[in-house]
């Protein structure tokens, strides 16, 4: 279906949202068509965080919402669809968009296979009816359900369409970028040569893909990485876990901007703990880049004044190579918690690989590292 005709039939003027590959005609379509004006799109934070601007986008107009997903999120809504959104609460109207990610039967990555087994009743469970938009789903289909949408809404409650890969088309070329001379990659290689054997958290998307791919090609093993190949947002969270328990072994976190900000009161948590061992590196392109390239907010933020703000002794931002070889042996000199921003390029190769091993060897591997070095 193309999404010119799927967002006529939605008719709604707000869309709030974290996005999603699944749904990049969707994302990309808003972003031709409204860009980032707040008056109609946001790009939030979390999903639950777009959620509660749909909730009061609400209250302010009397009109319903459109929030959009990648079914992973689905557990960041939980919290404002059952305690805000119910109609045994608020009785807030709102219509979900999903992006199916690990349908039952469709290959897909480890880290998406068990929610996507529980995306549909997940939705029952939250009383948030749901129809599937596929690759033969008519206009015709999707506006009768609408219609019978459009019933619930008014009584205050929500509704659903989870879509599959596919199913949604768009025409459109939409290009993202920067002015960052630095490749992620590039910074990631760096960030392992000085970390050496210590261990290291990396975030979801194509930072841990890289890391992997780092490895293979300089030829060493994969023990001493945590690749958080799902849980966008906290491996910050994971790295301070084992920084807090290891205060005698440096530990390297590889974040993300968009990770960062879905779960910003983790830096917080970090700066009030203080460990002197955690090095803390935000990878900032400025955009949600393994699921399309839509920007984040990260490009108008001063990352390491937040940082300094929660409690970080040592923050700082580079943007070129030399600049963080400078900072990355400065965090190792100064032998205190530290937060290192690296501008980063838009974009990876286009011959990217996927870790080869599963999760739970990826653990397995890094646990027997771990104790083997305490």
């Amino acid at each position: 279906m193309k999404i010119e005709d799927f967002v006529g039939l939605l008719g709604a003027d707000f869309y709030a949202g974290v996005p999603d590959s699944q749904l990049k005609a969707l994302c990309n379509y808003l972003m031709d068509r409204y860009g980032s004006d707040p008056a109609h799109h946001i790009i939030a934070a979390n999903e639950g965080n777009a959620a509660a601007l749909a909730a009061g986008y609400h209250l302010a107009t009397g009109k319903v919402p459109v929030v959009y997903l990648q079914n992973s999120g689905l557990g960041n809504i939980v919290n404002p669809a059952a305690s805000l959104l119910n109609e045994k609460v608020y009785g807030i109207p709102c219509l979900f968009i999903v992006g199916w990610r690990g349908e039952p039967g469709v290959h897909d990555e480890p880290q998406h296979v068990f929610q996507g087994e529980i995306t549909l009743p997940l939705l029952e469970n939250l009383d948030i009816p749901a129809f599937v938009i596929g690759k033969t789903t008519t206009e015709d289909q999707v506006k009768a359900r609408l219609d019978g949408y459009r019933a619930l809404l008014a009584q205050g409650r929500q509704a659903a369409f989870v879509v599959r890969k596919g199913a949604l088309e768009y025409s459109g070329k939409t290009v993202y970028g920067n002015a960052h001379p630095m490749s992620r990659e590039e910074a990631i290689g760096q960030v392992l040569a000085a970390a050496g054997d210590d261990p290291v958290v990396s975030t979801t998307g194509k930072a841990s893909r890289e890391v992997y791919e780092l490895r293979e090609g300089r030829g060493q093993g994969h023990g001493r990485d945590f690749l958080t190949v799902g849980s966008m947002g906290h491996s910050s969270s994971i790295a301070l876990g084992i920084a807090l328990q290891k205060p005698h072994r440096r530990v390297w976190c590889l974040d993300g901007d968009g990770a960062a900000l879905m779960h910003l009161g983790a830096m917080a948590l970090i700066g009030a703990s203080r460990p002197a061992n955690l090095v803390h590196v935000v990878l900032n392109n400025e955009a949600h880049e393994s699921v399309g390239g839509l920007p984040t907010v990260a490009g108008l933020l001063d990352l390491p004044a937040i940082a300094r703000a929660c409690g970080y002794p040592g923050a700082v931002s580079v943007n070129s190579r030399s600049e963080l070889e400078r900072a990355l042996a400065a965090a190792k000199e100064a032998k205190q918690l530290t937060l290192i921003e690296v501008k980063c390029a838009l974009g990876a190769r286009d011959d990217l690989g996927r870790p080869t091993t599963t999760p739970q060897e990826n653990k397995a591997a890094f646990m027997a590292a771990l104790e083997s070095q305490a």
